[in-house]
């Protein structure tokens, strides 16, 4: 494993899973990454060394993981279910920190009854998931995949995209009014877009989008973007029934969770034509099955890359860290999502 110098106490930044001897002799705290997904865990190493904590990096499925991550006093988590049984195999566990915004991979009772701190990072990719769903909704509006394809067939001119209408005459749905849609919202409305909100954790007041349920918002939309954190009553809430009340030619993009929308009932609106076009970052199973999608029209699949910029990784991986660093210490964590 190679070894790069560099100008600290601590001598080398050591990738991956090899730990430094003196790391392991010195080491306080043991931090176990259940599953690594990063080019590589400096930013991790470098903030934990400073409390005296090693790194150990797991793989496998969770009961592989389960005989690493015992005697571990906190866990950094990726996409790993961590369920009751895998909690209850946690010792001297303080902490799961997860490096994203969802927690719905760790059963947070389990946690709470063990007494461990749960924490996510909720707003390090707001940027990057509102421009790839900007990016989606204007790219089905404008056509573009379908103009680029027709143009490269050389098939110059408009005559094939009609109809395409203009944005400030159209309304646009948002299912959650988080960070992320907030975000969203500022772009569509200074083009002159009208929004309706769905969201049943606000409430109506000055500032705030037209509130509407979920039935009526599917009923005034002509575009649908989802921004709600999945749970056992939000699963599957993008169903057929949904699907129905929507505009004829109406578009949906999702980059929210895959597990919200029923993938077979958004292909089959998009081959009735119900749907006109549909944006998709993220699938009930991943990577998608491509018979499932294959022949869909005007569809946009992108493989679970909204979040991803090179600074949102960092910012994650340092955040994430940052949450065990301050609950080891006996601080109170900056995104406490269990109470």
């Amino acid at each position: 494993m190679e070894r790069v110098a560099k100008e600290s106490p601590r001598a080398y930044i050591v990738h991956d899973v090899v730990l430094r001897d003196e790391e392991r002799a010195l080491s306080k705290f043991k931090v176990v990454v259940t599953d690594q997904v990063f080019p590589d865990l400096t930013i991790e190493r470098d903030l934990l060394y400073e409390i005296g904590a090693e790194v150990v990096v797991a793989a496998g499925d969770g009961t592989e993981v389960l005989k690493r991550a015992a005697d571990a006093d906190a866990l950094l988590n990726t996409y790993l279910p961590v369920d009751a049984a895998f909690i209850d195999g946690l010792k001297r566990c303080r902490i799961i920190a997860r490096y994203g915004i969802g927690i719905d991979n760790v059963d947070l009772a389990a946690a709470k009854a063990a007494n461990i701190t749960v924490t996510n990072v909720p707003d390090y990719s707001v940027e990057e998931v509102a421009a790839h769903t900007a990016a989606m909704i204007l790219s089905l509006l404008r056509k573009i995949p379908e103009a680029d394809g027709q143009a490269r067939a050389g098939a110059w001119g408009i005559e094939a995209l009609r109809p395409i209408n203009r944005i400030s005459g159209l309304t646009f749905g948002l299912v959650g009014y988080g960070r992320i849609a907030r975000r969203v919202a500022a772009v569509l409305e200074a083009l002159g877009a009208k929004l309706v909100v769905h969201d049943p954790y606000l409430v109506e007041g000055p500032g705030m989008p037209d509130l509407v349920g979920l039935d009526e918002l599917a009923r005034r939309s002509n575009v649908v973007s989802i921004h709600a954190p999945l749970t056992t009553e939000t699963a599957g809430m993008i169903n057929s029934s949904f699907l129905s009340l929507l505009p004829p030619g109406a578009i949906l993009v999702n980059t929210s969770r895959g597990r919200l929308v029923v993938l077979d009932d958004v292909v089959a609106a998009l081959r009735s034509g119900k749907l006109s076009g549909a944006g998709l970052d993220v699938f009930d199973h991943e990577p998608v099955e491509l018979d499932r999608i294959e022949g869909a029209p005007n569809l946009i699949v992108t493989p679970h890359m909204a979040y991803y910029s090179e600074q949102s990784l960092a910012e994650s991986q340092r955040k994430a860290a940052t949450q065990i660093v301050k609950v080891l210490s006996g601080q109170e964590p900056d995104y406490r999502v269990n109470p």
